[in-house]
């Protein structure tokens, strides 16, 4: 058993997951570290563990997001085009509450925003939008179906969309095809694919590159280098290979483990 805890050893013996313990930190549900170099002792790791329940109570299991993830959730949930600006009026007008900041900008529970009433968020997204309103450009209308821009095109071109003169879709036809439950399935299977290749590409690109870091630690150990290596390059590629694979880990499914990386 250890002496004491750092903050990761700490979330680990808890069973929490760090952006839990780190929230439970600045609401004041867990206490602070009480020895040194910011540790907790066995008792304060204890009285943390009474705590638990309350942490789980107060975020709940699902990460919180950042306000262009936050537009994203709502636009899947409501099938509209809702932006990160509908997001900070959100906020502002007391309708949405942050549960923390991440580097600074404001982090929201799913739990929270799934909370937000439907004709709330109309409100806000066609003041935004104005005489534009019940209308969509292909960027939006991509969103309020959680595909890319690119994907959307190359769908309209396949359905022969009809579009108004500014080149707009009607909201209620973009509406129309996400209650399409075989296309939207092909969708969502299209984006989880694509969505996989891209971390499977930086996962690669990621291990490469500590592959080389080490490659140059190894050689400024032998001497056959004066230069050494850069830690915070180093640093920058463990947290995309970690960002990688914990992409990959959420679109396993439940129960299937992925195949070790090569």
């Amino acid at each position: 058993m250890a002496s004491s805890y750092g903050f990761r050893q700490l979330a680990e013996h808890l069973g929490l997951s760090q952006w839990q313990l780190r929230l439970a930190g600045e609401h004041g549900l867990v206490p602070a570290p009480d020895v040194g170099d910011h540790r907790w002792s066995l008792a304060g790791a204890t009285a943390c563990a009474e705590r638990k329940a309350s942490v789980l109570e107060a975020f709940g299991a699902d990460p919180p997001l950042g306000a262009v993830r936050a537009a994203e959730r709502l636009a899947g949930r409501l099938v509209l085009d809702v932006e990160k600006a509908d997001i900070e009026v959100l906020a502002a007008r007391g309708d949405l509450a942050a549960a923390g900041a991440f580097r600074g900008h404001p982090i929201y529970l799913p739990r929270d925003l799934d909370a937000v009433p439907e004709r709330t968020l109309h409100e806000i997204v066609d003041a935004r939008k104005g005489p534009l309103a019940g209308t969509l450009d292909a960027r939006g209308a991509a969103r309020a179906l959680g595909i890319r821009p690119g994907r959307f095109g190359r769908l309209a071109a396949e359905l022969s969309l009809r579009t108004d003169t500014g080149g707009r879709h009607v909201l209620a036809h973009v509406r129309a095809l996400a209650a399409d439950g075989g296309l939207m399935d092909r969708l969502r299977c299209e984006t989880e694919q694509h969505r996989r290749a891209q971390a499977v590409e930086s996962e690669r690109t990621a291990a490469e590159l500590l592959r080389t870091w080490l490659a140059r630690c190894t050689a400024y150990l032998d001497g056959s280098t004066d230069h050494s290596p850069d830690l915070a390059a180093a640093g920058r590629a463990l947290r995309a290979l970690g960002t990688a694979r914990a992409s990959l880990r959420a679109l396993e499914p439940a129960g299937v483990a992925a195949e070790p990386p090569h």
